[in-house]
């Protein structure tokens, strides 16, 4: 810390064994400090320990009319029960079981209820101004893909104008290529090309900018439109794709009192979400997460502050305190959430003891083998025997989970520094250090 010029004080440091509970290193371990994405080790744990490691979301679809030979004579009504793994190809699944059932043609409008969130009122560029950054997403009751789809550029000498394909593609997506070819090399992660979007057109992506015929195709994932826009716009895709025809549009509303329920669609498990979170450092299932746990703790319409107050009540529940805590949205994709490396550890010895200790340890990155840790921690000995999560924002870096060191030995082990430039090499330096010295013991 002296020859990386990072002051004591701006450093939280707490280690542990894991089975005697032995404090073996400390550093301002009761002082609350910005987590970044370390944060998620609590809220999905406390999620895994209140739900259980096989707890499952559910999507519906009613029936809004009298169905015969295929043909609805009314809407297709989605209720979104807040999966937050619906992904392009489980979306597939979900429009193909509907096909299987006999549905065939719907001479209404697809209705979307997705009031099992209350909505919100932040922005989606609100952290950074990246709102089309996927990791900006925020949550909604019937999230498709992450809101996200990848479009891919291809320029040449002989097309003036670059060629746009975008995967999934919403029916309803306007796209205006405003691109040109230009010569030089290709450099830069954008390329040269911007997305906006109009503000009175959230279905139209102007695709701007220079691309040099040198970077030939060119692939850039993108969050587009708003949550039902998008889940409307690619249902429409996949049920046509799939011979079947829709008459009507698009409505958000309620399910009408007397809709029948036609399928329920299943999402992947809670153990399998948490290892997704922690393992990519996914913030809008982070955040997925804690609304689920307001909407089973305190009901429907759930929000974040409902999520909040379950896992409040949970720590106090664990007898976890933690001086100065402050839990925003449960990713860490925040400038407020504050945490201490005790408390963080506290949530991480009560992991450890869990019978769901197997389901939570996996999800963690291993060093030098997966996630956020696949290049990290690649000395002698050391691969596979780090589960520990990354934690990166502006001036923050952390890490915080088990390190079975060469003795056989198991410690928790949590570093967070809060320092100007401390996302960057200085930070990782400081944390390779106190790593080798813990692995050591």
């Amino acid at each position: 810390m002296t020859r990386a010029g990072v002051p004591a004080d701006h450093v939280s440091i707490h280690v542990r064994d894991a089975s005697t509970n032995e404090v073996v290193a400390e550093l301002n371990p009761q002082e609350p400090r910005s987590p970044a994405s370390t944060i998620k080790v609590l809220t999905t744990f406390a999620a895994l320990d209140m739900l259980g490691p096989a707890y499952t979301w559910k999507t519906h679809a009613y029936l809004s009319g009298k169905l015969a030979n295929g043909v609805l004579n009314g809407d297709l009504v989605l209720v979104g029960g807040g999966d937050p793994f619906m992904t392009s190809d489980r979306w597939w699944s979900f429009v193909q079981n509907l096909r299987e059932l006999g549905l065939a043609k719907i001479t209404g409008d697809i209705v979307i209820d997705n009031s099992h969130f209350a909505p919100t009122v932040e922005s989606r560029g609100g952290f950074d101004a990246q709102p089309f950054r996927s990791y900006n997403v925020l949550p909604d009751a019937l999230m498709v893909n992450f809101q996200t789809s990848r479009f891919t550029i291809t320029a040449s000498p002989q097309r003036a104008r670059p060629l746009i394909t975008v995967n999934p593609l919403p029916a309803n997506l306007n796209i205006v290529n405003q691109l040109t070819s230009g010569a030089g090399r290709c450099q830069g992660y954008n390329r040269g090309v911007s997305f906006d979007t109009p503000s009175n057109d959230p279905n139209t992506v102007i695709v701007s900018g220079v691309l040099p015929a040198a970077c030939g195709i060119y692939s850039i994932n993108r969050a587009i439109m708003n949550p039902p826009d998008y889940a409307y716009g690619t249902f429409r895709t996949l049920w046509t794709q799939s011979g079947g025809v829709i008459d009507g549009g698009l409505r958000v509303g309620p399910l009408p009192a007397d809709a029948t329920r036609f399928y329920t669609h299943d999402s992947i498990s809670l153990a399998e979400v948490i290892r997704l979170v922690n393992k990519f450092s996914n913030n809008i299932m982070a955040r997925t997460l804690l609304l689920t746990l307001g909407a089973e703790k305190l009901g429907v319409p759930t929000t974040t502050e409902s999520g909040r107050t379950a896992i409040t009540a949970w720590l106090a529940d664990r007898n976890i305190r933690i001086p100065g805590f402050v839990l925003e949205n449960g990713s860490g994709l925040s400038r407020n959430e504050r945490v201490t490396a005790r408390g963080l550890a506290d949530v991480l010895d009560a992991a450890w003891h869990s019978p769901f200790m197997p389901e939570f340890a996996a999800s963690l990155p291993l060093s030098a083998t997966d996630g956020t840790l696949r290049n990290r921690f690649q000395a002698a000995g050391m691969q596979g025997r780090l589960r520990m999560k990354t934690g990166h924002l502006d001036d923050v870096n952390a890490l915080a989970g088990f390190i079975n060191a060469a003795s056989g030995k198991t410690y928790v082990v949590v570093i967070i520094i809060n320092h100007p430039g401390a996302q960057a090499g200085t930070g990782e330096n400081i944390q390779a250090e106190l790593i080798r010295w813990v692995f050591g013991q």
